[in-house]
């Protein structure tokens, strides 16, 4: 039974995890003004990388790194899940939601003064305006419908293609057999948990270090840079290894390049493909984009789970080339077709894509036309509202 207990109860923590991957990083970016929604996106990657870091310190022997100790680990994954039930019912609801799913646009306003502490957000208003004025569809929009739309064919294979090197391009190949590489190049057995330190700490470090450039920099060249880098940093880890043998100094070279392949995806790889994942797509298409990424991300995650000691068997040290060939990839397509995001309206995204996807940008005419609906549903809903109120009212 205890075992039992104990699989059902890791199922239930993966399907959360899958769920909030999705969830909170298009939450960040429905409710981020454009100008900082890079930064605020990355949060979602520094702290996954500071929760690393975390269950890495307090696994050290040292703590609660012993096999007596073990349910005290395992019970403190319920500390931010507090924090998360008492905070989250205080937080409001996006307000890109509440307006163009909800025509709720009373209730948008309120949500986008809390957000940006301030009382006047028409430039805001405008904005999410704007962006429903180009929309064909104002209802979201299922997987499948999603998969047949000619207008958004460029950015779900951009999404794809990002997700699937994201998982694909190796870090978690280090992550699963960092102690049997380590092993590898030399190091002792008693020193590998503290080894494993460093690497969660240079994964946070570079992890805040782009949330700090991104919106400077932009989200391609960080994409490009740090699948490049670890193109590079795979290929001399194959050296290395291979030579790991004719010189005592030899795995520490390898030891650096694992953690310049860690830096360099936390760098870019590890938290945009996530923000690109919401700004790609316009508010109808959003959640259903989001859950063909969190598809392909955990099948991908799988994939290099399942398939890498195979890997690793078959080609030996050869086997991180395979990593340096999917990074290659992802750089070229990336510099090819993706457009630059940054510090761009939702409409000015999707319409960056127009021409690739091979569909006319909605005249003058048609969004005032849109426009004008919208005005329409919320004022018939304010009457409504108004006469409910004066019945009621009129009753008592």
């Amino acid at each position: 039974m205890p075992v039992a207990a104990g699989g059902d109860l890791q199922t239930l923590q993966v399907l959360v995890r899958g769920i909030a991957l999705s969830a909170l990083p298009m939450y960040l970016g429905e409710i981020s003004p454009r100008h900082i929604r890079g930064s605020i996106g990355q949060f979602n990657s520094i702290l996954i990388c500071l929760g690393v870091f975390t269950g890495q310190v307090l696994g050290l022997p040292e703590l609660l790194g012993k096999e007596s100790r073990w349910n005290y680990l395992f019970s403190f994954l319920a500390l931010p899940a507090l924090l998360q039930l008492c905070v989250l019912p205080f937080l409001p609801e996006s307000p890109r939601y509440l307006l163009m799913e909800r025509r709720d646009e009373a209730a948008a306003e309120r949500a986008f003064q809390r957000f940006l502490g301030k009382k006047d957000v028409s430039q805001e208003l405008e904005e999410v305006h704007a962006e429903a004025r180009a929309q064909d569809n104002l209802h979201t929009v299922s997987m499948l419908q999603l998969l047949k739309t000619p207008a958004v064919r460029w950015q779900l294979i951009t999404i794809i293609v990002t997700m699937s090197c994201y998982q694909l391009c190796g870090l978690n190949a280090i992550w699963y057999y960092t102690n049997g590489i380590l092993r590898e190049a030399g190091f002792a057995e008693k020193s590998l948990p503290y080894v494993t330190l460093s690497t969660g700490a240079i994964e946070t470090l570079a992890a805040i270090i782009s949330g700090l450039v991104i919106e400077r920099i932009g989200r391609k060249p960080l994409l490009i840079f740090g699948f490049s880098a670890m193109a590079v940093f795979f290929s001399l880890l194959t050296v290395f290894l291979n030579f790991q043998d004719s010189a005592s100094w030899m795995p520490y070279l390898s030891y650096i390049c694992i953690l310049a392949v860690i830096a360099s995806f936390c760098s870019g790889p590890g938290g945009i493909p996530f923000i690109l994942a919401g700004e790609l797509f316009e508010q109808s298409y959003r959640p259903a984009a989001f859950m063909i990424a969190g598809t392909v991300n955990w099948l991908s995650n799988f994939a290099v789970g399942l398939l890498f000691p195979f890997i690793q068997e078959s080609l030996q040290t050869f086997a991180f080339l395979v990593f340096v060939v999917v990074c290659v990839l992802g750089s070229v397509y990336l510099y090819v077709v993706l457009p630059e995001t940054k510090n761009k309206t939702f409409m000015d995204i999707s319409q960056s894509f127009a021409k690739i996807n091979k569909i006319a940008v909605p005249s003058q005419g048609q969004e005032m036309e849109l426009v004008l609906s919208i005005m329409s549903d919320v004022n018939e809903k304010v009457q409504s509202s108004d006469q409910t109120t004066f019945i009621t009212e009129s009753q008592s």
